[in-house]
């Protein structure tokens, strides 16, 4: 069950328990720190923590994975340096499975399809094109996609992740024709409103690596009109 914390942090905590803390991400957060110098989704957690359970001095906490900053949906940290290393493991080897949602305005070639590209990072304009073939420093990025909903204007697009690279999902829907709405520098028109983009990480699964329990967990939609018309 979601809970949805006071205005005080407008956080919303998916789950919590002693080792993790899995928190819904709006748009626009950052979930470290970066050169920006905003104040990062891991600071806002900590906060939370401490006053939450009272906690005298600096509040520990893990960073397990990222979310781009226009993206929205599930992100985990650990609570203790301990579950840490555990959660780095399941990631690495692929034992946390996580789904994706993207609204496209572009029909995809397929209904369903695994794209298999090879991407290189350009660190000046922080962005990853996709290669049919291996070129000098990519890495290989696998995807599976399929259709579920067409809407008026959009394509609704379930995605699963193989690999998890710099840009991946919007770097390879962007190659073959289906841009996320509202991503500007992957090719779709325009904006969204709030400078998100219509990606969100809506579903995890895994084995809790302290409790050994199943942890499944759904993610919210943004509540807008598009979205809420992809339910």
């Amino acid at each position: 069950m979601s809970k949805v914390l006071s205005n005080k942090y407008n956080l919303q905590v998916l789950h919590e328990d002693n080792h993790i803390i899995i928190v819904n991400k709006r748009a626009g957060d950052i979930v470290q720190g970066d050169k920006t110098g905003d104040k990062p989704l891991s600071d806002v957690v900590k906060e939370y923590i401490k006053d939450k359970y009272n906690k005298p001095g600096n509040v520990y906490l893990g960073t397990v994975h990222r979310l781009d900053r226009p993206t929205t949906g599930l992100v985990i940290f650990a609570k203790t340096s301990k579950v840490l290393p555990r959660l780095n493991k399941l990631f690495l080897s692929k034992d946390i499975k996580k789904t994706y949602w993207a609204l496209v305005k572009n029909q995809p070639p397929k209904q369903e399809d695994t794209l298999i590209n090879w991407l290189k990072k350009n660190p000046k304009n922080n962005k990853s094109t996709a290669y049919s073939k291996e070129v000098i420093d990519s890495k290989k990025a696998i995807l599976h996609y399929k259709l579920i909903k067409k809407l008026d204007s959009y394509f609704l697009l379930e995605v699963n992740l193989e690999t998890g690279r710099h840009h991946q999902i919007r770097a390879q829907l962007s190659n073959i024709g289906c841009p996320i709405k509202g991503d500007l520098k992957y090719g779709f028109d325009r904006s969204n409103k709030d400078a998100s983009i219509s990606l969100h990480a809506k579903h995890i699964d895994f084995i809790h690596p302290v409790k050994k329990e199943n942890i499944s967990i759904d993610a919210p939609l943004p509540d807008d009109a598009l979205w809420n018309a992809c339910l």
